[in-house]
Formats: structure tokens, sequence, C-alpha cells
């Protein structure tokens, strides 16, 4: 595997919630989050279908409820494996999925249409930014 495709160790993924990283898209930075599922790793792109400008992970992880990533900001809640969300007004979008490999001991992006950039957020979005929803736990 590529070194500059390396993503993160497979053991920093959070086993309950994501690992927020920053691809490239040509000019443009994109954030993605990886998530394991089922003893793999998973990578979504960080945002809700609903409102493309909301982030599901503001940078301490995505919220997450029964076992579903949620989207803080109108409640929508979203498969962990596929990105399908399963309730709120975006029902039936599905969050655009990167393509990752795992491989002695690492996540790697193996996604033609993005470069690696950095683990954590972009640095485009405002990280304080609330959602109208408050949860206490995961």
């Amino acid at each position: 595997m590529d070194e500059d495709s390396r993503i993160v160790a497979v053991d920093e993924v959070p086993d309950d919630s994501t690992f927020l990283f920053t691809v490239r898209d040509g000019f443009d930075l994109e954030e993605a989050i990886l998530l394991r599922i089922d003893g793999g790793v998973v990578a979504l792109r960080n945002y809700c279908p609903h409102w493309t400008d909301v982030r599901l992970d503001k940078g301490s992880g995505a919220e997450t409820r029964d076992g579903e990533l949620v989207c803080t900001k109108h409640g929508a809640t979203f498969e962990r494996a596929t990105g399908d969300c399963t309730y709120g007004p975006c029902e039936g979008a599905t969050i655009e999925e990167l393509d990752v490999t795992v491989a002695d001991g690492a996540v790697y992006l193996t996604d033609d249409e993005y470069d690696f950039e950095q683990t954590g957020p972009s640095g485009e979005h405002d990280l304080s930014s609330r959602g109208r929803i408050g949860f206490s736990g995961n």
C-alpha cells in the first residue's frame, strides 16, 4: 500500500463513534469519517444528505443512537454500514461512501476520486457550530 494514502491505524478507529479525516478532490477539500463495521472499516462522506453543509462529525466523533449515526441538526438516522437514511427528512437518501482498504493494521484510502489530505477536519467549517437536538450520550 502507498504510505501517502494511509489514513490511520485500525486500532485508532473508535468502535462506537467515528474517526474524522480530510480528502482532496482536485482543489476542493472534503471531510469523511471512518466507522468500524463487523471487524472491518467503512468510510462515508461527513455530511447529511438533507443539508449537505451539515456535518455528522464536528471534530469529536459523530453522535450515535441504537447503532446508527445521528444528524444532530434535525435527527435523521443513518445505517453505519451503508450510509442509508432510515429516518428523517432525507429518508431513502444515502451518504456517499469512499473506498478504503485495511492492510497491515492500517486503513488506506483507495478511492480514485480522492487523495488523502490529513486526519482531522478540513479547517473549512466552524467546529463550534451546534445542532438543534441535544444528546447526552452515544
